[in-house]
């Protein structure tokens, strides 16, 4: 009885992803008719996210990210994303008010699922963003974060933890609202396009 090659959205979904996204109802069947155009099966697979992911970023790498970014809205873990992880994705990376950001922050930089972050586990995702800077924009960056190794002890030690130390949901989330300069450093944001607004300012 799945509805996923029918066209339409079961109201059950529609519903829930009405109540718990921002999206309206219109936006929601509409972008349900693209993503069957691009996947007719109903689901997305890591290697089509990707490649929806890399047009955002044309002169960038952003496989390592994106796979990240895939592994953290696959909630059950069976290599795809079906039309309600895809919404919920879309709406934790760009809709979403900040605590639930950072939920989703969390389960971004927790690689292995344990339920808690590591030292390690913050440079690797740090490093799969560094590959979306461009070299030029990465000269712009502060000395104490313009590598990899460099940003990831910057925001270790804005938690103030040891190098084997663990960080749980509850401190990541409370130290990044307590330290605004978490967020900025965690996030993929190129200093340069930040720079252009200001330069088109008068």
């Amino acid at each position: 009885m799945g509805n996923s090659k029918s066209g339409a959205l079961s109201k059950e979904i529609l519903e829930e992803l009405r109540l718990n996204t921002r999206f309206t109802e219109e936006e929601l069947s509409t972008w349900y008719q693209s993503f069957l155009k691009e996947c007719p099966s109903g689901r997305i697979t890591r290697q089509e996210f990707q490649t929806i992911y890399s047009k955002f970023f044309p002169e960038a790498d952003p496989k390592d990210y994106a796979q990240h970014v895939f592994r953290s809205f696959d909630a059950n873990s069976d290599g795809t994303l079906d039309f309600k992880e895809y919404v919920i994705a879309l709406h934790m990376t760009s809709a979403c008010k900040t605590n639930q950001k950072l939920e989703w922050a969390f389960s971004l930089y927790d690689v292995d699922g344990n339920g808690s972050i590591s030292k390690n586990e913050v440079l690797e995702i740090v490093t799969a963003i560094f590959k979306m800077i461009s070299p030029d924009d990465v000269k712009h960056l502060p000395d104490d974060e313009n590598t990899p190794e460099k940003r990831a002890e910057k925001i270790w030690g804005f938690f103030g933890k040891k190098d084997d130390d663990k960080l749980t949901e509850k401190e990541f989330i409370e130290g990044t609202l307590a330290n605004m300069e978490i967020l900025r450093l965690i996030q993929f944001e190129p200093q340069k396009v930040k720079e252009k607004f200001k330069e088109k300012k008068p």
